[in-house]
């Protein structure tokens, strides 16, 4: 690659090339820019491992939503206990300072705790639209568990944004 200081490189894993970099993956794969002897995956299986990657990442959820814990693994960012499986759970957005970027990520809470948790200082979820946004996003949570989310939250009786 020629950049403003002349030749330089860029390093990736195979599969991280085949997500972000396709061409230039295809190309090196075209020229077999590698050691001979070396095993490499065929790039038909990496580029379906990227695209299966890039579908998974366009059905993820939009932040702000509810969903019931699937495991029971994770604990509520705002007070510390323990989420239950099968309970329901909210992801609030909250922005995240890595040197001079922000980047915003989720943070699972317990209904109940979402007034708090709107209140942190790197909250990033709107408060004035969370609840058209936790109707819209919370697309796998059945309805009258959102109107428990909503209740516990404190939320029910708002109009959404």
């Amino acid at each position: 690659m020629e950049g403003p200081f002349g030749r330089g490189y860029l390093w990736h894993h195979l599969a991280c090339a085949a997500r972000t970099r396709p061409e230039d993956l295809a190309e090196a794969y075209a020229r077999r820019a590698w050691p001979a002897g070396l095993e490499v995956p065929p790039l038909e299986e990496l580029q379906a491992d990227a695209e299966a990657r890039e579908r998974a990442r366009a059905e993820r959820p939009r932040l702000p939503y509810a969903e019931l814990d699937p495991s029971g693994r994770a604990a509520c960012k705002q007070c510390g206990d323990k989420l239950l499986q099968g309970q329901p759970r909210v992801a609030l957005a909250r922005a995240v300072a890595f040197g001079k970027q922000i980047r915003t990520s989720a943070v699972l809470v317990h209904p109940r705790c979402v007034p708090a948790a709107l209140q942190h200082p790197d909250n990033a979820t709107e408060a004035g639209e969370l609840v058209g946004d936790l109707r819209a996003n919370s697309r796998d949570l059945p309805a009258p568990e959102l109107e428990r989310v909503l209740r516990e939250a404190g939320l029910q009786g708002q109009p959404p944004a």
